[in-house]
Formats: structure tokens, C-alpha cells, sequence
């Protein structure tokens, strides 16, 4: 697909993976506009209605999403209006302006009980009010729209989470390594934790070149959260005393799945790179995120 004269509007443009790919896209010669959480309200089916038609864009990527886990037990009709509603609400607004939906959703919507990496085949089973509502957009995305894109992620971390409210992990554990206090994370949970840069350029790939349903893009190493820890640490040039726990001492509202390594081979198969190593991916991470500290 050539970029000349093509058009993107981003859906969460604030948040970590919405800036990545607000930088690929102009990059890459789109014109992009962007709405930040504060400036629509993406379950009212008339504003998304209005934006859409009124900016006319050719792609729409929605990367604003209700992630509080925990706290969606408490409030899941909240979490389902924000990721399922409201994506229905985007679906349709695309179906009018002919417009290719760009929908990002979550390792959540499977269960963690698989033995190896999840392809896109696989039977779905969320196992909380978070994972059903991102299971919900999913849906909706494919029940309103003929050839949606729908991308799983896992664990994103990118350098806007310095900025961002909620951070990612990254930042919560460089805090909790300043304060000095011993510092416990899980060991047998497992996942692929995903970089956004390269997650929005990987993306931005499949849409260039023509491909639609679902597609996985996970970061390029599977390790336990402890042992992200460990490399985070190590890239930081920090020794904080790190101690593994594991699902029986580290109890959460919300159930998660305990493997939820997603495999890109579809997406490598399309014709799109590989994704970084976690190590090349830190590292960048703490390179770009540097002048922010400062």
C-alpha cells in the first residue's frame, strides 16, 4: 500500500503504544489525527459517529482500551462499555465511511493453560470481566466490519509510560527499585512482553500489506515477570534484593492467565520482521527513555 495521501486517525493516541504509532505513521508519510481520552468519549456512538465522518479518515486504529484488571471485578460494566461498546460504536462508524478498522486486543482472551506459544486459532477462554470485555471488542469489530485487523498484544511497556498516569511495568519496578525496599514478582506466570515501537511499526506493516483478522504480535522472548525484572535491572545498572513469589503469595481480585505467550509466526509468515529480544528491547527502551529522566 502506497502512504501517498493517506489518512489515520488514532483512538487513545495519548497512551503508551497510541504515541508509538502516531510517530511510525507520520514517519511514514500519513496524515494523522489523534484523540486523547480527555478530548471524546468513545462510547458515545454519536461522537465517534461525528469524528469519523467529519475527519474522513482511511485507516482507524483504536488503541484506547479499559485495562484495570482488578479493578474491572469490582466495575465490569465499566470495562465492557470502554472495550466492547465502544468498539462497536467505531466499528459502525467505519462501516459508514468506508474506513479499515486497526483494533488492538489483548493475551487475555485465552486462559494460560497451553503448553506453547497461542496461535490465532486457538479457543479463547477469558477468565475475568477485563478479558471478556476485550474478548467483546473483538467481536464486535468482526460482526460489524468485513476485514477488520485485529492485533493481540501482551504486556506493553514503551518509553510514554514515563508520562503516562498508570506507567507499565518497567517504570513501577525502576520506582519501587528507588525506594530502597525489598522487591517480590511472580515466577510462574509467563508471558511475551511486548515493546510498543516496534508493536506499532509491526502493525503498521500487516496494514501496508493488505492483511486483515487476527494477527499476534507479542514481544520476541517468553520469561517470567521475575525474570523481566531481573533483566530490567540489569539494563538499569540497579541491584535491588529481588525475590520470586508465585500465585499462591501473591493473591489478585481478578484471575490471570499464568501462560500467555503469544506466537508471531502468522505475522513473520505475512512477510513483517521479527520482533526485538526483550534484552534489545530494554536496552532501547532505557536509551529513548533517558533524556525523560533527566
Amino acid at each position: 500500500m502506497s502512504t501517498t495521501n493517506k489518512s489515520a486517525l488514532i483512538f487513545g493516541a495519548g497512551g503508551q503504544l497510541g504515541v508509538e504509532l502516531k510517530r511510525e505513521l507520520t514517519a511514514r508519510g500519513y496524515a494523522v489525527s489523534t484523540f486523547e481520552r480527555s478530548q471524546i468519549d468513545i462510547t458515545s456512538q454519536a461522537a465517534v459517529e461525528d469524528s469519523i465522518s467529519r475527519l474522513g479518515p482511511e485507516l482507524v486504529f483504536n488503541s484506547a482500551a479499559y485495562n484495570q484488571v482488578d479493578v474491572a471485578e469490582k466495575e465490569p460494566q465499566a470495562a465492557f462499555l470502554a472495550n466492547a461498546l465502544a468498539v462497536r460504536n467505531i466499528a459502525l462508524a467505519c462501516r459508514q465511511a468506508d474506513a479499515r478498522l486497526i483494533h488492538f486486543s489483548t493475551d487475555y482472551v485465552f486462559d494460560g493453560t497451553a503448553s506453547r506459544p497461542y496461535v490465532e486459532t486457538d479457543a479463547t477462554h477469558p477468565l475475568g470481566a477485563y478479558a471478556v470485555s476485550k474478548l467483546g471488542g473483538e467481536l464486535y469489530a468482526q460482526a460489524y466490519l468485513e476485514t477488520p485487523l485485529i492485533v493481540r498484544t501482551c504486556g506493553v511497556f514503551g518509553p510514554a509510560g514515563i508520562k503516562t498516569a498508570r506507567g507499565n511495568f518497567v517504570e513501577t519496578m525502576l520506582r519501587l527499585a528507588q525506594s530502597g525496599n525489598p522487591i517480590q514478582v511472580v515466577e510462574d506466570f509467563v508471558a511475551s512482553p511486548t515493546y510498543a515501537p516496534a508493536l506499532a511499526a509491526r502493525t503498521i506493516d500487516l496494514v501496508e500489506r493488505g492483511a486483515s483478522g487476527v494477527f499476534h504480535i507479542g514481544g520476541g522472548t517468553a520469561i517470567s515477570w521475575f525474570d523481566f525484572a531481573r533483566e530490567i535491572f540489569k539494563a538499569a545498572g540497579v541491584a535491588p534484593k529481588l525475590t520470586a513469589s508465585n500465585e499462591r503469595s501473591y493473591r489478585t481480585p481478578a484471575r490471570r492467565p499464568k501462560y500467555s505467550v503469544l506466537s508471531n509466526a502468522k505475522m513473520e509468515a505475512a512477510g513483517v520482521a521479527p520482533m526485538p529480544s526483550i534484552e534489545a528491547a530494554v536496552e532501547e527502551y532505557m536509551a529513548r527513555s533517558a533524556a525523560d529522566r533527566s
